[in-house]
């Protein structure tokens, strides 16, 4: 099933609302802001073990959890090493989308999963639309990542300090 297959047409306020309201990287917005922000979401199905992006593939969404679950795993050497896994309500791809590089992790649904996403298209869209919002959810991103960057090296020093 290819990506567009597994689209559906659209996303009703009422259905995304309590799982938005969750992500870190909406927060601050208002609710005009919000809702114009609905107004830009898709809604993706994925069955289990299917793939959603590939390591080294251009960035073309960002992806919050419906339903379901999703891990990341790198590939280095023939070896893959899954790094985490994303559960409902968390959200990923959006450090890939704001760095402009490629992804640096294939991610896989678990189970059978919904994605809520945001086209990076229709995200540089709003650069050009809403300056405002664009600048909210660009600092809520890099304090994300930022989050993120902290807890991977607080993982890799206690890795070292056990050895």
């Amino acid at each position: 099933m290819t990506d567009s297959e597994n689209r559906q047409e659209m996303l009703e306020a009422e259905d995304v609302l309590p799982i938005l309201s969750k992500i870190s990287i909406l927060a601050g917005l208002s609710s005009g802001q919000l809702d114009e922000l609905i107004e830009l979401l898709e809604k993706v199905s994925y069955s289990a073990g299917q793939k959603i992006f590939e390591q080294g593939a251009e960035p073309s969404h960002i992806y919050i959890i419906k339903s379901g679950k999703v891990k990341l795993i790198v590939s280095k050497d023939g070896m893959d090493l899954e790094l985490v896994v994303f559960d409902e309500g968390q959200c990923l791809g959006e450090a890939s989308i704001i760095g402009v590089q490629s992804h640096t992790a294939t991610a896989i649904a678990t189970e059978d999963t919904e994605l809520i996403v945001l086209p990076r298209k229709a995200l540089l869209n709003v650069y050009n639309t809403d300056l405002e919002l664009f600048a909210l959810l660009i600092m809520n991103i890099s304090r994300e990542v930022c989050r993120r960057l902290h807890s991977s090296n607080e993982t890799l020093l206690q890795y070292v300090l056990k050895k």
